[in-house]
């Protein structure tokens, strides 16, 4: 696993340059407790730090940063490359010969064969890389990928900086920590910041599956460039798709996930998995059961509060597979006094509230395991999640009705407040059916989208205007505007797509990994494996949702290796009841941070809009629960 940092300066001397990274790497120990190592070139500028979670050849061969055989290359590797056996054997066979066992000493060889971009769309893994050029005097940058591994790079007066986290770059002395309104806009909107952007002015993040080449330590002297990216696999297998063949689609596709498992299973320390009881978590469990002679470790979370607990599910699944599993139940007490840590934890503004379960998860984990694999990604990589057929049914109709109208109709609907719909509800019954005013308005928000895309942006959105509650701001462009014809997919595609590239990288799996890293955990995501997404986008849609059922190919594979119905139920996700906590036991907590002093602080916010929420919430009136975390989230990061 690891973390890495380093900068490439022309201006600090030698004495500032040691002392700076130690400092930048020294604030990632937790992501790598088992060693630290620095490598500088001061003639060039160049530093590279690296701290190590021994996963793979704890020797000391493995220390990093690590020089290549011909001493060309001097690298800094966070991640796993699952593959490397194979790899090293075929190195081998061309007469490559190695120190050690090392997926990093591999990795080098590769590259040293046939460069950096080829050599990556030949591994399989997770990874960030800083990889120094001693011929060419450059520094390449890369990322995997669906961006598992993160990495930020910020331009500073003397150069550039790199780091797995913004805690590392804000040890440089030339950091400037300026807040990015834009940034700060989307963050509203998404619950996260979405990449290439971050919160800080001149700080980016290495894009999944992109190479940025560095030829001068200059913001301006850089080269972009994709080896891999999610767009190009789903047009590619939207245009190439398999035959309609249900049988042989499921057979391939439970061979591949078992092979991807089984490589992800490697590794010289104690391993185990998160088991929710849902439908990825339980493959991934009994998959790995499949493949091992002992009964695996799983860790689940329970919580005693109704509709938030999903422990007893994940023991019964665990029961019928066989595994050594642990559940731990958590009180609300325990969640809640995670909360102050949060912000440290995530080290830039973060606000999806399951980032609670998830850390205690990771924690409890790290007790047993070094290593834990996950089921993250089914939902995007097979159109699991259950709002994917609502928006198609929404959009369906809203898309017939002329834009003029739905426009009209939204101004009609969002004049009436959400109390007085209500009380005109009441008669009628539809209110015992779940439709309030407070539905009635969000609804009404998403009538005037001028896109399917805007549709579901506007859909998932914490804040659907935040620009008017960020002052001076102005939203930037994201890829998740970017036009894209789902095909045969339909809306579906364009929806998965827009999660694969923005949700899932920038939310699911910095949730995961930043909880993970704090308990010094390794989290692997078998169902990322890129050939399982390139497999996804070839088949045809209704092995994605069939009769209203989502991740239907899933199913069929989960039929093989746990009962139907240890794990048809609807999904509840990895919650915790933040909105009841607002109104009770965290509202003090939220005063404080909420108040109107506090939200004026460098006149960031227009006061109004969240103070109204605010103001709604507590009554409740309104759930303003997602859009009111987003702001106690920044809050709370911005003083620590």
């Amino acid at each position: 696993m690891c973390g890495i940092a380093g900068f490439w300066s022309t201006r600090i001397d030698e004495a500032t340059a040691e002392q700076t990274l130690r400092g930048m790497t020294d604030a990632l120990v937790h992501r790598g407790p088992d060693d630290s190592g620095a490598w500088h070139d001061h003639a060039c500028g160049i530093a590279l730090g690296h701290r190590r979670l021994s996963i793979v050849d704890l020797s000391p061969l493995g220390h990093q940063p690590m020089a290549s055989a011909s001493q060309r290359y001097e690298i800094a590797f966070n991640g796993e490359i699952y593959n490397y056996r194979a790899l090293r054997d075929a190195l081998v066979q061309g007469g490559a010969t190695f120190r050690g066992h090392s997926d990093t000493e591999v990795l080098l060889a590769l590259i040293e064969r046939h460069g950096l971009a080829e050599s990556l769309t030949k591994c399989n893994g997770m990874f960030a890389i800083a990889l120094w050029d001693r011929e060419t005097r450059t520094l390449a940058l890369a990322r995997d990928r669906f961006g598992e591994k993160p990495l930020y790079v910020s331009r500073s007066g003397s150069g550039i900086a790199f780091a797995s986290e913004l805690k590392a770059l804000r040890v440089h002395p030339e950091f400037a920590g300026q807040i990015d309104r834009g940034a700060l806009a989307l963050f509203l909107r998404h619950g996260y910041v979405p990449a290439p952007y971050a919160i800080f002015t001149g700080v980016e993040k290495v894009e999944p599956g992109q190479i940025l080449t560095f030829s001068a330590p200059s913001w301006d002297a850089r080269r972009a460039e994709r080896y891999w990216s999610a767009r190009d696999a789903a047009s590619f297998g939207l245009a190439n798709p398999f035959a309609d063949d249900p049988a042989t689609n499921i057979d391939a596709l439970d061979a591949l996930m078992r092979s991807v498992v089984r490589d992800q299973m490697v590794a010289d320390v104690p391993i185990g998995a998160f088991l929710s009881g849902g439908i990825d978590s339980s493959l991934v469990v009994g998959m790995m059961q499949a493949e091992s002679t002992r009964p695996v470790r799983t860790f689940s979370i329970g919580f005693r509060e109704s509709g938030f607990d999903e422990a007893p599910h994940a023991e019964a699944v665990a029961r019928h597979i066989g595994t050594d599993h642990t559940t731990m139940y958590v009180t609300a007490q325990d969640a809640l006094d995670i909360i102050p840590s949060l912000p440290a934890i995530y080290n830039e503004p973060f606000a999806d509230s399951s980032q609670i379960p998830t850390t205690l998860l990771a924690a409890l984990a790290r007790r047993h395991v070094t290593v834990s694999l996950s089921g993250d990604g089914g939902d995007e990589l097979f159109g699991g999640y259950e709002r994917y057929p609502m928006a198609e049914r929404t959009w369906g109709k809203l898309s017939r009705v002329p834009r003029p109208v739905r426009s009209l109709a939204h101004r009609v609907v969002t004049s009436v407040s959400p109390e007085h719909w209500n009380l005109a509800l009441k008669p009628t019954g539809l209110h015992r059916r779940g439709v309030t005013g407070d539905r009635l308005h969000k609804l009404a928000e998403l009538f005037d989208a001028p896109s399917s895309m805007e549709f579901y942006r506007d859909l998932v959105s914490t804040w659907r205007r935040p620009t008017r509650v960020v002052r001076g701001s102005r939203e930037p462009q994201t890829a998740l505007m970017t036009p894209f014809a789902g095909g045969r997919g339909g809306f579906l595609a364009e929806m998965m797509l827009h999660d694969q590239v923005s949700y899932l990288p920038d939310d699911i799996l910095v949730k995961v990994d930043r909880a993970a890293m704090a308990a010094s955990l390794e989290s692997r995501a078998p169902l990322l494996d890129h050939r399982l997404a390139e497999f996804s986008w070839r088949l045809p849609a209704h092995d994605w949702r069939r009769n209203g059922e989502g991740k239907w190919i899933v199913r069929q594979v989960l039929d093989r290796y746990v009962p139907r119905a240890l794990v048809d139920r609807p999904k509840q996700g990895f919650g915790v009841p933040i909105s009841e906590w607002l109104r009770g036991p965290l509202r003090d907590w939220a005063d404080d941070l909420l108040a109107p002093s506090a939200l004026a602080r460098d006149e960031l916010f227009d006061v109004a809009p969240i103070a109204t929420a605010w103001s709604e919430h507590r009554s409740g009136t309104r759930n303003w629960a997602p859009s009111l975390w987003s702001v106690l989230m920044f809050q709370a990061w911005r003083i620590t």
